[in-house]
């Protein structure tokens, strides 16, 4: 009796200690539910009344701290940033901020240059970071990003002071040669010399402010606006009259061709001075006796038919580093060769604008040595024509005067262009050999 008594007590013991170690279990499991995980950070509706609704309708990054300087909400543009890693705030300045800001209650604001987050070559990310006090216990931090504004303000700067030094350069070299012209009045040939020089600054600057205007025209207005069906054998074949002198003078062969009767929807002044751009440029940067062409196809694409002008040349070509910056403003893969043509570095900038308002672009092919090739891609008219509800249906792309084809033999072109696999689609007849 005395060994089941024992017994008796043990199981009983036993199961009072079960009974303790279930109840303890019970209270620690809903004491971990109660504790505030990192979702429930981010969902608990423990926000001031209408405060969530505000931050998702903010553009700027928005991140709410707590008192012990956890994340309550954070918007996904703050997780795009890298501003918000592992449920904390992971940009120090700023968590330092926010400290400060619980502590004195004022208001702060701070501009830092973030590293960006997956790239290796060291960019900056440029934000402007503002921290409130949010009630009592919260802190708010909202965050833009300047970057982009940063990069519109260097360019615009870069843009003042290009300007500047290519005007100077003209009215400083008329400023001389008119002292020159004084000193030498008594000299006929010197006289008759400087003049010339001033003549040749002078169109320099001419032509330096008209292309600044024409920049600045095709950046601001909407060529759409007199947009019509424009033929784009006619604009080769003024292209190609704009630089019969140039190329006569390095006795250049100048040969145009492709598919005929092509036209593109846009604004004629505007098309005519980029493919005029592109033509003058293969010119000018062509060795003597070399050969240039102009070719025209039809691209068939899923959003409408794109027609493609392709400028080739045999010139000194463009390298690989040079190819990234060649339709930036004012800058020349060769600048002793622009300044001896009278270049002045906006042409290709007038092409690239011009392109993209009209809903093409413009590419570059090139290889040092070899040549390049720039080709302009532009909305078919009669594709473009059907997507602009704007125009009258009884505007008819057939009009117009007789077709001025490219009359004579196929021959290829000086080297076929490299977007395309179907070099004959360049094909170009023999060339006009010019004066």
């Amino acid at each position: 009796m005395d060994v089941n008594a024992a017994v008796a007590a043990v199981a009983a013991i036993a199961g009072v200690l079960t009974g303790v170690i279930a109840m303890l279990a019970f209270r620690v499991s809903e004491r971990e539910q109660r504790r505030p995980t990192r979702t429930s950070l981010h969902t608990d509706p423990v926000l001031p009344p209408g405060v969530d609704t505000v931050l998702s309708v903010l553009r700027s990054s928005a991140v709410v701290l707590d008192e012990a300087d956890g994340v309550v909400k954070a918007s996904s543009a703050a997780y795009a940033l890298g501003l918000v890693r592992g449920g904390k705030l992971a940009v120090e300045p700023m968590m330092q901020m926010a400290r400060d800001t619980r502590r004195d209650g004022e208001i702060r604001q701070v501009e830092l240059d973030l590293p960006r987050r997956g790239t290796g070559r060291g960019e900056a990310l440029a934000v402007s970071a503002r921290v409130a006090p949010l009630g009592s216990r919260l802190v708010l931090l909202l965050v833009e990003d300047l970057t982009e504004a940063r990069r519109i303000e260097a360019v615009r700067r870069d843009f003042v002071a290009n300007v500047s030094h290519e005007l100077k350069t003209p009215v400083g070299a008329l400023s001389l040669l008119s002292e020159a012209v004084m000193d030498a009045s008594d000299d006929p040939e010197a006289v008759e010399r400087f003049a010339g020089r001033m003549q040749i600054e002078a169109t320099r600057l001419t032509n330096l402010v008209q292309e600044l205007i024409d920049l600045s025209r095709v950046q601001n207005d909407d060529p759409l606006e007199d947009a019509e069906p424009v033929r784009v054998d006619e604009l080769v074949a003024e292209a190609v009259d704009r630089c019969r002198h140039q190329a006569g003078t390095k006795e250049i062969t100048m040969a145009a061709g492709g598919a005929a009767d092509l036209r593109v929807w846009g604004n004629r002044g505007q098309l005519a001075a980029a493919l005029g751009n592109l033509v003058e440029n293969a010119v000018n940067y062509s060795p003597a006796r070399t050969r240039v062409g102009i070719a025209a196809r039809t691209v068939a694409q899923p959003g409408g038919d794109l027609i493609e002008i392709a400028v080739t040349d045999q010139g000194i070509g463009i390298s690989e580093k040079d190819k990234e910056r060649v339709f930036e403003r004012f800058y020349r893969v060769d600048p002793a060769r622009s300044r001896a043509t009278g270049g002045t570095g906006l042409g290709l900038a007038i092409v690239k604008h011009v392109a993209a308002s009209h809903g093409g672009e413009v590419t570059v092919w090139s290889a040092e040595g070899q040549g390049s090739t720039f080709t302009l891609r532009l909305p078919e008219a009669r594709a473009a024509r059907d997507r602009t509800p704007q125009m009258s249906h009884g505007d008819d792309l057939s009009h117009g005067d007789d077709t001025r084809g490219f009359d004579g033999e196929a021959a290829r072109a000086s080297h076929s262009s490299p977007h395309s696999s179907d070099s004959s689609a360049y094909e170009i007849p023999s060339p006009e050999v010019l004066p």
